[in-house]
């Protein structure tokens, strides 16, 4: 999910920088500080921040022989 939000930080922020524009407010928003953001988003998910729970809810539950098979 964080990997979706930093594509969507980086194509405005390239669209931004296509447009030249600054969207009224040249210190907040601007194309660097959405490069950031989106560096920011792309790191936290590559540490794996937000992958999902982990644990007992998925992969390979029973471990051993299955019963009833033989």
């Amino acid at each position: 999910m964080l990997a979706i939000l930093a594509a969507i930080v980086f194509g405005f922020a390239l669209l931004i920088d296509f447009l030249n524009t600054n969207l009224g407010a040249p210190d907040l928003f601007n194309t660097h500080t959405l490069m950031l953001i989106g560096f920011l988003l792309l790191s936290l998910y590559l540490a794996g921040v937000g992958s999902g729970p982990r644990g007992a809810g998925g992969g390979r539950w029973y471990r051993g022989r299955r019963p009833g098979r033989g």
